[in-house]
């Protein structure tokens, strides 16, 4: 039994490798052939296709595809460079600081895929090396997921059969994770921005653009044609109206609209608010703005984003299949460790992450562990940004996105798989994270 989940492993990292060298769409369809292995070779039952997250990528992705044919993109960066010219540095820390306001009111870290886009195209034409702003805007939108008052992991979290009967309440989660998380992203910030060489140094970047595979733009002469700033500034506020009306919805959940179906209640899901709204978003770009719609689709956003939703296919859904079909044997192993060792029940939580992608179904599988093993309600809050393991691997879409969104290619997974961009900025983040919250339940 063991030595067969140790085959799919290796299966599944390998068709990760593979993947990852060839580029591009090559994830997504060598990560189908490693679901092909494990489902007709090990006949490993497949997991969920990772169809709700792929619309909404689709939506946004076209939403900033418009924004970018009617010229909101070169607009905003015109904007950007103007605040970042004295320290055009300053995207690393601004980058991520967005990308954690907005998915702290939104509940969803895939909010992010409408912010990845413009940090590359900024940090690229700032000639700051996008993998710094790129890879710690993806961990901050995962930590602000274990500190946002609505997400899945926070509503796990206060259930009654986990620390909301043991006297935890909203409250006490935003006064130890808000500041904790924020401290653990600038940390993460600080750290980031020393990794790499130089944009301009970098050699696969240099070889992209000797091979004319990324387009050299002058953002800093603006045309005085009459009208010639009107369709972009148009785009940029009816995109940024979009994405806002998003964060609304995420943060008001009566405002989402609510429907009686077989004498149930249901709501309107998160993911379908934002692929309603963001494919709306681009409809009123194409008409307000004008945007061209064969500019649209042959823009270096949308060929990015159709490569990340391709990719996401396939990684994902071998990821989910690979997990889910061996969960029992997971969780028993680690439940040993946890058992022998509570103090490790912070990695415990790290690891399940890896393997289930999801910090609330973390919080559901180890949390009922820990309060059993006796371990302090507010000892079990602190270690909550630990739920953020899922970087570990680089098949989760935000990254896969942000690996596809960076033309330059600075942004990837490295020669062992595992050596990505997101490793130093995840592991400082969640680490000064838990050190924080520590720090704060002491004087609580």
């Amino acid at each position: 039994m063991e030595y067969a989940v140790y085959l799919q492993l290796i299966v599944v990292l390998a068709a990760i490798f593979v993947g990852a060298k060839v580029g591009g769409i090559g994830l997504g369809i060598f990560g189908m052939i490693g679901m092909a292995i494990l489902v007709f070779v090990f006949n490993v039952p497949p997991g969920e296709a990772p169809i709700e997250v792929m619309l909404m990528i689709v939506a946004v992705i076209t939403a900033a595809s418009a924004l970018q044919s009617a010229g909101g993109l070169d607009y905003l960066v015109k904007v950007a460079e103007k605040i970042l010219r004295k320290n055009p540095e300053s995207i690393t820390f601004l980058g991520p600081i967005v990308c954690y306001v907005f998915t702290f009111l939104a509940g969803t870290g895939h909010i992010a895929y409408s912010l990845l886009p413009i940090i590359s195209e900024i940090a690229t034409d700032s000639k700051v090396r996008p993998e710094r702003p790129m890879s710690i805007s993806v961990i901050a939108s995962q930590q602000a997921i274990t500190a946002s008052p609505i997400s899945a992991a926070t509503a796990a979290l206060l259930s009654t059969s986990l620390l909301g009967g043991q006297g935890i309440e909203m409250i006490d989660i935003l006064m130890v994770c808000v500041p904790a998380t924020i401290i653990g992203v600038l940390a993460g910030a600080f750290a980031v921005s020393f990794v790499g060489v130089d944009l301009e140094k970098d050699p696969i970047y240099l070889k992209r653009l000797q091979e004319g595979l990324i387009e050299t733009k002058d953002h800093s002469v603006v045309s005085d044609e009459k009208g010639s700033n009107a369709r972009p500034l148009i785009a940029v506020v009816l995109f940024l109206m979009g994405v806002f009306s998003v964060v609304l919805f995420g943060s008001i959940s009566s405002l989402r609209p609510s429907f009686l179906i077989d004498g149930e209640i249901v709501k309107v899901t998160m993911a379908q608010i934002i692929q309603i709204v963001m494919m709306s978003t681009a409809g009123l770009i194409l008409i307000f703005a004008k945007a061209d719609v064969t500019k649209a689709v042959n823009g270096s956003i949308f060929i990015a984003g159709m490569q990340a939703v391709i990719a996401i296919f396939g990684i994902a859904w071998m990821g989910d299949t690979f997990f889910n079909g061996n969960l029992a044997f997971f969780k028993e192993h680690i439940q040993s460790v946890v058992t022998s060792y509570p103090f490790l029940f912070a990695f415990a939580l790290f690891v399940m992450s890896i393997l289930l992608f999801s910090q609330a179904a973390t919080v559901r599988t180890l949390y009922p562990l820990g309060l059993a093993l006796g371990i302090p309600p507010l000892a079990l809050l602190a270690m909550f940004p630990a739920v953020n393991g899922y970087f570990f691997l680089p098949n989760y879409p935000t990254v896969v996105a942000a690996i596809n969104f960076d033309r330059t290619g600075t942004t990837r997974i490295g020669k062992y798989v595992i050596n990505h961009s997101f490793q130093i900025p995840g592991f400082v983040s969640t680490i000064v994270a838990i050190a924080v919250g520590y720090l704060i339940i002491s004087f609580m």
